[in-house]
């Protein structure tokens, strides 16, 4: 039986950016574990700011119906969330607003965020590492687009430091919760196959 194929989006698009690096860990860490991973950038599918206007005039961008059908095709969906005032990135939530508006087929409200688990994680350079940035998200993908998220998160704080020139990160505990959190994903995302 095939495994559960896993979604890796980084919240950022910024080049250097340590969310990038934290998403692109993630997928060697399941590739090591012969899980079928596609890694996206939220740059190749450029979106308007999100406006209610916009929908009723022509309905959702065509970039919007590509992301929801690219969540759709996996079974669990892993994100690097950079914070910014607190919160998280604008182009993520603006991806977010736009993929929960999509319909097709009859589909019911939020359905890319049904029948799949997410897991979120953060790098920042602040001492938080990044948790309300996750504080946030988490409370847009569970009570505003019914999505599961699992309770595992992994912060990095002081992200220019914490990763080695291998781009690993160099603290093995923070590395083994990351290892642990996407080993969740994966169990979780079976169960949902």
């Amino acid at each position: 039986m095939p495994g559960p194929k896993i979604l890796v989006i980084p919240g950022s698009t910024r080049i250097g950016s340590h969310n990038v690096k934290l998403a692109a860990l993630a997928v060697k860490e399941l590739t090591l574990n012969d899980i079928e991973v596609t890694r996206i950038s939220l740059a190749d599918y450029e979106l308007p700011i999100y406006d209610a206007g916009l929908e009723i005039r022509g309905g959702p961008p065509a970039n919007a119906l590509k992301l929801k059908q690219m969540i759709m095709a996996h079974h669990g969906v892993f994100i690097a969330s950079p914070e910014y005032s607190a919160s998280v990135t604008p182009l993520l939530k603006n991806a977010i607003d736009w993929i929960s508006r999509v319909r097709e087929r009859g589909d019911p409200t939020y359905a890319a965020f049904k029948n799949r688990v997410f897991a979120i994680s953060s790098a920042s350079p602040n001492m938080l590492g990044g948790a309300r940035s996750l504080l946030a998200l988490r409370q847009i993908l569970e009570l505003g687009c019914g999505a599961l998220v699992i309770p595992e998160q992994v912060t990095i704080a002081n992200a220019e430091l914490a990763f080695d020139e291998m781009d690993d990160i160099a603290d093995i505990g923070t590395a083994n919760l990351l290892r642990a959190q996407l080993a969740r994903l994966v169990e979780m995302a079976r169960l949902l196959m």
